[in-house]
This record gives C-alpha cells, structure tokens and sequence, in this order.
C-alpha cells in the first residue's frame, strides 16, 4: 500500500484518517490499521499493537483533540494493546468488544490474545458511541473470534470490518474460538446490510464494492467445503494431507493455518452431520 506509509495520518474519508503500524508480516500484510474517526473530538479503532512509535504517531495524529472513545474489534495482540497507553494520554475510555484470552498453543496466521485488555464498556450488538457529526454503531460478527464487531459510521456508509473482511487475504477461523458456523453467518448478516458504502479493514486496501466481495468470500468457503467433501469420499481424512492437496504453493509459513482453516470447515462439517471425526482424521458421513 504505497498510500499509506507507517505512521503518517493519511485522510481516507473525511470523517476518517488512518495510520499504519509498524508491524508487518505474513500474517498482517503491510500491518494494523488504526482508523481515527471525527474531526473536533475523535474516536480510535483499533489502537493496534503496543509499539512505542505507533503510539507516538497516534498521538500526533490526534494532536490534543478529545478522544470520546478507544474502539476494539477484537483482543488480538496486533488490534488492542496499544489502547491503555492511548487511554493513559487521553483520558478516554476503552470500549468494544468483550475480554477474551485463551491459551492456544496452536499454528496461528494471527497474532495471540491480548491478556491485558480490560475494556471500560462492552458495546453490545446495536450499541453505540458519538460524538460530534460522528455515530459509531457495534456490529456484532462472530467467527474470526467469538468477540468480534464491527463498527458502523453511518454518516459516510463506511463499516470498519477489523478482521471479519479484510482487504488482502481471507480470514483466518481457527478453532477453538474461531467458528466456521459463525463467521458463516456473520458473512450473511454483511450481506443482508443495505447502507455501507465501504468497508474499511484493519489489515489491506478500502474495500469500494462490499457486497460484492462478501459474495466472493463467502463462494471461496463454499469451493473450499466442495473440496473437504471431495477428499472426505476419497477416503483422504487427515489434515495435513487436505491441506497438501488444497494449498498447492503455500507459503511454508502459514501451513499451520490452513490446517486450522480445514479443521474449522470439518467441525462445521461435522455439526451438519456431513463428517465423523475418528481421533485426529476425519471421514464423509455415511
């Protein structure tokens, strides 16, 4: 993203100025989108990780503005962290979605959970925060993780889609908080929103035609069942060997992933009655 260099405020909208962590990688792409919304008081989605440079480029973007509120998506350790040291220099409250930390010891294309968040508000589905010219509604869309939202400003038609959608690669759901089933629905509940004009995410470019690329997603998790279901009846059941068949080229880094990616899609699978699970390989159900 040539446009958005690490941590210089860049005006994407004009209720919205986002600036780039300095935290890329496989798994973030070029790194975390912390977005600033408002123009006389402000609020911040996404603080993201707890880099004193990011921190610092925040700081300058809000340049002694009020915050009303610190936004997060979700409790990832690339989207939260940041948000006590924001608080510690703004005053404002940390709000969003609910505390969640779990020990997962598995391959991850994420960053881990952020022990530490401690919101002074959960938003529920519905809920909101204002300020001047500016309305920040909760969206909830489980899946990625099961605390997830999204945030709706509908003064400009934008959804600011943390890492439900996201702009450069597919979202990683990887058991046991990430849920096909949910991240499914929560797609579906996208689709059914009439008034967003533009997605912005926390990771990759402006999404301008939402419902559109919603579509797509949600046809790639269809081809990717497709193919479980295939392998399934090819009596090919462990998840490594779906992943070697289904991830021709892969990155050798992100492997672990997809094995969760799979393993997500079997559970579902399997609460459909569609696959029975014996021990750590699965088959089609009979």
């Amino acid at each position: 993203m040539n446009d958005a260099p690490t941590g210089i405020a860049i005006a994407v909208d004009p209720l919205v100025t986002r600036v780039l962590a300095p935290n890329p990688s496989p798994f973030t792409y070029t790194g975390t989108q912390t977005y600033l919304v408002g123009t006389t008081d402000l609020a911040v989605i996404d603080p993201g990780p707890d880099d004193p440079d990011h921190i610092a480029a925040l700081l300058a973007a809000i340049a002694g503005r009020p915050v009303t509120a610190i936004l997060c998506t979700h409790t990832h350790r690339d989207h939260s962290p940041a948000a006590p040291a924001i608080q510690a220099a703004t005053g404002a409250p940390i709000v969003g979605c609910a505390p969640l930390s779990l020990d997962d010891a598995g391959p991850r294309a994420d960053a881990a959970f952020d022990t530490g968040y401690a919101p002074d508000r959960v938003l529920g589905d519905g809920e909101t925060v204002s300020g001047e010219g500016w309305t920040l509604e909760a969206v909830a869309t489980p899946g990625h993780t099961s605390n997830h939202l999204c945030f709706a400003l509908p003064e400009s038609g934008v959804l600011f889609t943390g890492d439900h959608v996201m702009g450069w690669s597919t979202t990683v759901v990887a058991p046991p908080d990430g849920d096909m089933a949910a991240y499914m629905a929560s797609l579906d509940r996208l689709m059914a929103r009439k008034d967003d004009r533009i997605y912005f995410p926390a990771h990759g470019e402006p999404i301008e035609r939402p419902h559109r690329f919603v579509r797509g997603l949600i046809g790639h998790r269809k081809q990717r069942e497709g193919q479980i279901l295939r392998l399934l009846k090819q009596d090919i059941g462990s998840v490594p060997a779906m992943v070697e068949r289904m991830y021709v080229g892969l990155d050798p880094r992100l492997t672990g992933a997809a094995g969760r990616s799979v393993l997500a899609h079997l559970i579902d699978l399997g609460a459909r009655g569609l696959a029975v699970r014996q021990g750590e390989d699965w088959k089609a159900a009979a």
